[in-house]
This record gives structure tokens, sequence and C-alpha cells, in this order.
């Protein structure tokens, strides 16, 4: 506990911060992704979409939504783009009404491979075990921020 004579602890320089670390860690992956993403002509999120549905298809867009962090209405315009591609189809569940089932056309299913020919992991520079270990850390603390608990900052004593 903080006595009221003490002062509070001195902010960290931008290149100690690790929510900077991460931002411009972001920024420089987007450069290297951007030329593949242009080849492929899709968007970074568009690019998540059909990776997470390579993944499992078809999958309900509530259930796609939830593993990309993308809310519906985010997600939405997102899939009826790449419909209009005919990378992928939309139809209601025939068990449930409610919900929409997304699964990947033959075209989506072969945009894989031309993607999967870049080599994004040595680009990293990192070690197989290492990116592993980078993955792993960065999950982690993306499901701590996640918390409902940590939603809202700590305030001083």
């Amino acid at each position: 506990m903080r006595s009221k004579d003490q002062p509070l602890a001195t902010p960290a320089r931008l290149s100690e911060s690790l929510c900077f670390t991460i931002y411009s860690a972001n920024l420089a992956f987007g450069k290297v992704y951007r030329p593949i993403l242009d080849e492929l002509g899709l968007t970074y999120p568009q690019y998540i979409t059909i990776v997470a549905l390579w993944e499992a298809s078809p999958q309900t867009v509530g259930d796609l939504g939830e593993k990309l962090f993308l809310e519906t209405n985010t997600l939405t315009p997102i899939l009826k783009r790449l419909q209009l591609m005919g990378y992928l189809e939309r139809q209601r569940d025939p068990k449930d009404e409610r919900r929409v089932l997304v699964s990947l056309t033959r075209s989506g299913r072969q945009l894989r491979e031309r993607a999967l020919s870049k080599d994004l992991v040595k680009a990293t520079g990192l070690e197989p075990g290492a990116f592993a270990e980078v993955q792993k850390a960065i999950s982690k603390l993306r499901m701590n921020l996640n918390r409902p608990s940590q939603l809202r900052l700590a305030e001083p004593d």
C-alpha cells in the first residue's frame, strides 16, 4: 500500500511500454502481410476469417465471431464480401433457423494453398520453439486482459 507521502511510480518510457511494443509489432506484421494480402485480394480481417474457416467449416456466425474476437455487426459485412468474392457460403441452420452457418466454397479452400505458400513464420526471425513461446505468451496476455476484472484499470490506493 502506498502512503500519501510516496510519489506515484514514474511512468515507463514508451520503449519500455508493453502495449506500445505490441502495437508497433502489429504495425510491422501489417507491413509483412500487406503484399501477401494484396496478392490474395483480401484484407487482414477477411484473411483471418478464411483461416478460421479452414480450421472448421461450417461454423455458426456466432462461433466464428467468438473465435475472431469480432462482434456480429463487424463480422457480417466481412462475410457478405467474402461470399460475393465466391470464397464462402452462408445459409440458415436447418436445425435452428436463428443461426447462420458459414462454410468455405471450393474457391475458398483453394485460396488456402496460395496463402500457405508464404512463409510468414520465417519473416519473424524466430526459431520454431521461440515462435511458439511468444505466441503462447501473447495468447495468455490477451486472455488475462479479456477477463472481466481487467476491464477496469486499477485505481491507485
